[in-house]
């Protein structure tokens, strides 16, 4: 876990199926420089200064990131996200609630989180 010494931080959670490989590849490669080279309209590529601040992190395996969702987002259940919500996702339109700041299943005949 990074420390942000130059302001806030905004930490998400990611649900793909490979939202690790996904995000590392739009994240570009961590070194600044070689990101500007062999990826250069990545988000490293475009907007890091160097290797320690380099305007992004991303898990590097399934284990970092449940340990970083832990430490980021305390009262989220990985394994109560994947039994109960995961599945309504999956089952219709989904919806964005810029308040809550989540992703959720449109409700029948409705918009607002289930």
């Amino acid at each position: 876990i990074a420390q942000n010494l130059d302001g806030p931080i905004r930490a998400y959670i990611l649900a793909h199926k490979d939202a690790i490989q996904l995000w590392r590849t739009v994240m570009g490669p961590t070194r600044v420089f070689r990101a500007r080279h062999v990826a250069p309209d990545s988000i490293r590529g475009s907007f890091g200064l160097t290797d320690t601040r380099n305007t992004t992190h991303g898990s590097d395996s399934v284990v970092s990131a449940s340990r970083e969702i832990a430490a980021f987002f305390p009262d989220f259940s990985e394994q109560r996200w994947y039994e109960e919500e995961e599945p309504q996702l999956r089952c219709g339109p989904v919806h964005y609630s810029p308040e809550g700041g989540i992703h959720f299943a449109a409700p029948a005949g409705g918009l607002g989180p289930a």
